[in-house]
């Protein structure tokens, strides 16, 4: 969707899809924005609460059933297990889709490994395509006057572009790019707290040779599972830029993050977007 900034300032119900890497701060200026006017859609949460709910649970009560007490517990529905996700706390997703390696430090194969991948994929690209369903229940059921996209880090590896086309054509679509001081925290704090992350097949194969050959591994249940996500970040990090920057000039508009820290409410970011569309 392209606009002029008065035609922005003008449009009577906003719609908007924040993209960008995780970390940059989209969910923090989501929540900036008064919550009686703008209705907060997740894609993460989405993902996780509608097409990996059954598989997060599975997965879940496949670890409890390792115990002996919850095994003869769950065997006979006396409890019941579900995750508890919420849109401050995504971690069971991140849990789900875990991390590929040794299996006594919790490593996946990589047969598995590549099967929760999918699931994420197909999971992702079915809750982008949901915004127009959202944003006509936002209005039309609980009227809300504008609407918020807070993509998930790894839209720009779906390699889906009638998903973007959809986003393009219902929102405004707004890439949040990241500064080199900010791309050193977010790698150092990925080393210091190593998580699961979503990974297009091509790359991952590519770089599983890259590590494996460094590492001088013969087996993928010899990764040490951390070790890989740690070494793989950096990459994973810099490849994402060019794949955003190009969705934002195809699609949409950019801002810089040192400019998103400086909003602190919804005139400040509505001026920020209007100064991205006269750019």
């Amino acid at each position: 969707m392209k606009m002029s900034p008065q035609d922005f300032l003008d449009w009577e119900s906003k719609r908007i899809t924040l993209l960008g890497m995780s970390g940059v701060g989209k969910t923090t200026l989501a929540d900036k924005l008064p919550k009686q006017r703008w209705f907060h859609y997740s894609g993460d949460y989405r993902i996780g609460t509608r097409y990996l709910g059954e598989p997060i649970d599975d997965n879940i009560k496949r670890q409890a059933m390792e115990i002996p007490f919850l095994r003869d517990l769950l065997r006979s529905d006396s409890i019941y297990i579900r995750s508890n996700i919420t849109v401050d706390n995504l971690t069971p997703v991140s849990t789900f889709l875990g991390k590929l390696g040794d299996p006594a430090r919790g490593g996946l194969s990589l047969k598995e490994f590549k099967r929760r991948q999918s699931l994420h994929h197909t999971a992702e690209i079915a809750a982008m395509r949901d915004v127009p369903d959202f944003i006509a229940k936002a209005s039309d059921i609980y009227d809300y006057k504008h609407f918020i996209n807070d993509a998930g880090g790894s839209v720009c590896e779906l390699d889906d572009p009638e998903t973007l086309e959809i986003l393009a054509e219902h929102t405004l679509i707004v890439y949040i790019r990241t500064s080199p001081e900010l791309e050193q925290i977010l790698i150092e704090r990925a080393a210091r707290d190593p998580k699961p992350l979503y990974y297009r097949e091509e790359f991952l194969d590519e770089q599983l040779a890259v590590y494996m050959a460094e590492r001088g591994l013969d087996d993928i249940e010899r990764i040490a599972p951390d070790d890989f996500v740690t070494w793989v970040f950096p990459r994973l990090f810099r490849a994402r830029l060019p794949r955003y920057q190009a969705i934002a000039d195809q699609y949409g508009y950019t801002v810089d993050v040192q400019d998103v820290a400086q909003v602190n409410d919804e005139q400040d970011f509505l001026q920020l977007l209007a100064r991205a569309l006269a750019a």
